[in-house]
């Protein structure tokens, strides 16, 4: 059995501002850096260590992972956050209320040149399958990735209902879940 942490990034200049993150990137705020650092303590005093550390490609998960560890790792296109076409920047606001309701937004940003749920969630699912079909058993992978990445996921084994009550996808939330028989099942909410 592979073990899975799933790792949200630490607070950006867009989460403080509430504008919408997804395709475009700011940088970490102090809170978001301490918060990285205070998830590496974590992991140390609970003696967690990592064989594979990947992070999307964009620059406020690398930062997170490389503060979080001092180990190689690999990023990742397939784990990038969901691309919400012109709505990149703009307030939250703005957004449809069904993420909050139904944990997305359906296919409302591919007419605004965005990606579907769809899309987006297969692309996830694939990339995360991909990647822990390459680690051997008993090993452990750390995975620095996005709120809606972690939610869409997340909705591929449960119901919104269930994670609504369950699971949090604060910045520096840290997910564990096991992968055998190309199959993942959710273990915990760590951090």
């Amino acid at each position: 059995m592979k073990t899975l942490y799933l790792m949200r990034h630490g607070q950006t200049l867009f989460n403080k501002l509430e504008k919408t993150q997804g395709a475009c990137d700011s940088p970490l705020t102090a809170k978001g850096i301490e918060d990285a650092k205070t998830a590496k303590q974590f992991f140390e005093e609970h003696q967690m260590h990592f064989d594979h550390c990947f992070s999307s490609t964009q620059e406020r998960a690398s930062d997170t992972l490389e503060l979080v560890t001092d180990q190689p790792y690999q990023r990742l296109k397939g784990v990038k956050e969901w691309d919400f076409g012109i709505f990149e920047g703009e307030s939250e606001t703005l957004l449809p209320k069904t993420y909050y309701t139904d944990g997305s937004y359906g296919d409302f940003f591919v007419e605004f040149n965005g990606e579907s749920a769809t899309k987006f969630q297969a692309r996830v699912i694939r990339t995360l399958k991909e990647t822990m079909a390459q680690v051997s058993d008993g090993e452990n992978t750390l995975v620095v990735c996005h709120g809606a990445v972690m939610l869409m996921f997340m909705q591929s084994l449960f119901s919104m209902e269930k994670i609504a009550k369950e699971i949090s996808f604060h910045n520096c939330a840290v997910l564990k879940l096991t992968f055998d028989n190309n199959k993942f099942e959710f273990v915990e909410q760590v951090k």
